[in-house]
């Protein structure tokens, strides 16, 4: 296991970050969840920026807080749409990297700064929130990382730049033994890309499935409220109230297709997914 995130626990007045997971080698894990839902405070405790009160956090088998300069070095980050080399040129960042990084290729990045269309010589917080959201990625690839951290890297950008950036992130994975983390609000990004996904709602994970198996069997259910009280609910995940009846989400869509003729199924992506989870109550 790359990442291990046992039983965390970390209060901040009314919110309160509890929460476990894990993410394996060779695999992208989506983080799904509503803004002010814990995404950004769980990346912050992963990378020991802030202090957690109960709980461990493990990765490549150490604990966060003992990780030595070399494991730290096997950890790229994107966090926000700023940089902090932003008074610096791509020209001028290369000597930077090359002593941040034992294992920067400046042959290979810059290359790849050209392949991207990056300026070498504008100041780059001068950059396109594009170039930017390119330039952060490949800093946080450029030194051979084992693990990414990505916190809504494609934020604020258009089809063709977050295509990109995805492309960029398949190009990464093609290396055995490497794994991502990712968090977005774009959820077409992870339906085509992650292996799994995890819900964060108030703190709390509150879903985990792999895409395959959500994309494939999961359904939403529209049942009028007279209805409802008949359906076999050993299928239903979620239920929330609507103006007329029960909005359900369920991981066995073509049971429900099969056996109820007269309720409305239908199959449905992330987002939808998500809405019914985050204000439904969990059968």
């Amino acid at each position: 296991m790359i990442l291990e995130v046992d039983n965390i626990r970390k209060e901040y007045g009314n919110f309160c970050l509890a929460c476990s997971f894990s993410v394996e080698e060779n695999r992208i894990t989506g983080l799904i969840g509503a803004n002010g839902a814990g995404k950004s405070t769980l990346f912050k405790a992963i990378l020991d920026l802030i202090s957690i009160d109960e709980g461990y956090i493990r990765i490549f088998g150490k604990e966060h807080n003992r990780l030595t300069a070399a494991d730290k070095e096997k950890i790229g980050v994107v966090m926000g749409k700023s940089s902090p080399f932003g008074m610096l040129t791509v020209k001028k960042i290369l000597p930077v990297l090359n002593s941040m990084y034992h294992d920067f290729d400046r042959e290979e990045f810059t290359g790849k700064c050209r392949e991207y269309n990056l300026p070498f010589n504008v100041k780059i917080k001068d950059f396109s929130t594009g170039e930017m959201a390119k330039l952060n990625i490949l800093i946080a690839t450029c030194h051979n990382a084992d693990l990414l951290l990505l916190d809504e890297p494609t934020a604020g950008l258009d089809v063709l730049a977050r295509e990109q950036i995805m492309d960029m992130l398949r190009r990464y994975m093609e290396t055995e033994g490497r794994s991502i983390i990712i968090s977005s609000h774009i959820s077409g990004d992870l339906e085509n890309f992650c292996d799994d996904v995890y819900m964060i709602n108030k703190g709390r994970l509150v879903f985990h499935e792999d895409m395959d198996v959500l994309l494939d069997e999961y359904g939403v259910l529209k049942i009028d409220e007279r209805a409802y009280g008949d359906v076999d609910k050993s299928h239903i995940v979620y239920a929330c109230k609507s103006d007329y009846g029960y909005i359900c989400l369920t991981d066995a869509r073509q049971f429900y297709l099969e056996n109820y003729k007269d309720i409305v199924v239908e199959k449905n992506g992330i987002d939808e997914f998500m809405k019914i989870a985050g204000k439904g109550i969990k059968l």
